[in-house]
């Protein structure tokens, strides 16, 4: 029977970088959870608030200007807010990693890959560098990288093999959820799709749960069990995977869809959404989408949605569903 353990869970958490220009409102009353052993699409545009959220998680908000203001993010049944500085170390690279966007600004590029991995190894797993050296090879061959290769250095690598160097950082200490942060943005289309299959791979081997933070919906289908659909700093829609591609419900949702070429579209034109993603300094009343939203009612300026579980597991945070309103259903 499926384990229904919650690796991770986080209730109304929110984060906002008080600047000389205002307040940055960027994740708000964010609400998720990861199964074990689960990957978890989080998807949205630029500036919904996926990567402040993972850095939330992480606990490296930069402060100033970045400041979490409530919430819970429980890990294993530990809210890691309540961790001290030093107690957040031995969690960073042990129990939860994290691939970074960028491979060539996450590696350091003064020091050899080996020495990078063997760092993340000794540090966690109380070994010595000759042995913490031979782990690390170890796992540069698991990314399909010549053990051989650990004296060389980041540039010395191509983009996509940087970013094996990054995973192979990340499993170093096999841990139990991995928060991977567009891990294939800088990589073209084929050495993508050798990436994501990479992960998906070893994610099963090391049995890690896994967060993927994206903005394309074609790598969720490809990767993920479970999708959060991401707005304005809120989770408006979470489903499953077959449930987002057969029946989105957030009319965001809908319009993310209609923004993706379909060559068996009757009329074969996109819908894509029109506007903007609003000011996060400067946030709408009530629903967050509502400019934007072509099924808008007059009190979705006025009254802010709740989660509504339209049916078992998918929630949506939308004003036509619940309160007898059952569009869609």
């Amino acid at each position: 029977m499926e384990s229904m353990i919650k690796e991770l869970e986080i209730r109304d958490l929110t984060i906002h970088y008080v600047t000389d220009d205002g307040t940055v409102r960027a994740v708000n009353n964010l609400n998720l959870e990861i199964i074990k052993g689960e990957t978890l699409g989080l998807v949205g545009e630029t500036g919904a608030g996926k990567t402040t959220t993972a850095l939330g998680i992480m606990q490296i908000v930069p402060d100033p200007p970045g400041k979490i203001i409530g919430g819970e993010i429980v890990f294993e049944g530990e809210n890691l807010l309540d961790k001290s500085e030093s107690d957040m170390r031995t969690v960073r690279g042990n129990r939860i990693s994290m691939i970074f966007q960028d491979p060539m600004t996450a590696l350091n590029p003064v020091h050899t890959v080996g020495k990078q991995i063997a760092e993340v190894i000794c540090l966690h797993r109380a070994v010595g560098k000759k042995e913490g050296l031979k782990q690390a090879q170890e796992i540069l061959e698991k990314v399909g990288i010549p053990g051989s290769r650990h004296r060389d250095y980041p540039h010395q690598f191509s983009g996509g093999m940087r970013q094996r160097v990054v995973i192979a950082i990340a499993l170093a200490c096999n841990p139990d959820l991995l928060i991977a942060d567009e891990p294939t943005t800088a990589l073209d289309v084929t050495i993508q799709a050798q990436v994501l299959m990479l992960m998906k791979e070893l994610k099963e081997e090391f049995d890690t749960s896994m967060l993927l933070i994206t903005h394309d919906l074609g790598v969720v289908a490809e990767v993920c069990d479970k999708v959060a659909i991401m707005y304005a700093g809120e989770v408006v829609e979470f489903t499953t995977k077959e449930n987002l591609y057969t029946e989105p419900k957030h009319p965001y949702t809908v319009g993310l869809f209609g923004s993706i070429p379909n060559p068996d579209a009757e009329d074969g034109r996109l819908h894509p959404i029109f506007g903007l993603m609003p000011d996060p300094t400067n946030l709408p009343t009530g629903c967050t989408f509502h400019p934007r939203c072509e099924k808008a009612m007059d009190k979705c300026s006025q009254v802010q949605p709740a989660d509504v579980e339209v049916a078992p597991g998918h929630f949506v945070k939308c004003l036509l569903y619940g309160e007898g309103n059952e569009e869609g259903r």
